[in-house]
């Protein structure tokens, strides 16, 4: 039997105790603490957008999908520093475990539930006075990745997408099947786009989820295709 690191062990169950909370709310912003995450990380404005598709082309589906993303702009405490003069490790544990919450939150809330959500995504735009480390210590971060993961009741590694960039700078992150990442199905993106963020000290960190895969699927998986036929190849690449 293989044994669960002890880390590992008390995230998933802070992860599910936590999950519990979801059906009472969301759970709220405490930036009236001066004490408290929120204030000491400058958390300005979670923002959440929901996209409903009912037709793709002339043919319409049976059911709609939902996808949806919700972003947290916080400000960036390594403005101006290099990433290897800062503590990228340990400093963002807190923060990043309790975005993973607020996010979570937020996309459970719009989607139904984890057990809606059949694809996630997750990503970062890094304001222009700051480095792309300095998002990624707050998106990889299993404090963050892992914690929603388990939010989303998934196993898959989550797909992502790192930028810097001013305020409107769009994001495009991928998507992928939440317990297995490579069902071709389910391969897509959202674009996430602020008006007023990143300012140049801020980071924007972002979760996304889609109730489905894309509209009509068709094009075969990997357990389904053929040999590569070396007929066709060679002809292609001569």
């Amino acid at each position: 039997m293989i044994s669960v690191p002890p880390i590992i062990s008390f995230l998933r169950r802070k992860a599910g105790e936590m999950a519990m909370e979801h059906s009472a709310g969301l759970t709220p912003l405490h930036n009236d603490d001066p004490e408290s995450l929120e204030s000491r990380w400058g958390i300005r404005k979670i923002v959440t957008e929901t996209i409903e598709t009912n037709a793709d082309g002339d043919d319409s589906l049976s059911a709609p999908i939902t996808q949806a993303w919700a972003a947290a702009i916080v400000t960036n405490p390594w403005t101006r520093k290099s990433a290897t003069d800062v503590d990228l490790v340990n400093a963002p544990k807190e923060i990043a475990a309790r975005l993973s919450k607020l996010l979570s939150d937020r996309l459970n809330q719009a989607l139904g539930g984890a057990t809606n959500i059949k694809a996630f995504g997750k990503g970062a735009i890094i304001g222009d006075r700051g480095a792309l480390e300095h998002g990624a210590a707050l998106t990889h971060t299993p404090y963050f990745a892992s914690n929603l993961r388990n939010f989303f009741e998934g196993s898959a590694v989550i797909s992502f997408a790192d930028t810097r960039g001013s305020a409107g700078e769009p994001l495009v992150i991928p998507l992928c099947e939440k317990n297995t990442g490579i069902k071709r199905d389910f391969y897509q993106a959202l674009t996430v786009r602020l008006a007023d963020a990143p300012r140049g000290d801020e980071i924007v960190l972002v979760a996304a989820a889609s109730t489905g895969p894309r509209p009509f699927p068709g094009v075969g998986d990997r357990t389904t295709d053929k040999p590569l036929d070396q007929e066709v190849l060679n002809g292609a690449f001569q």
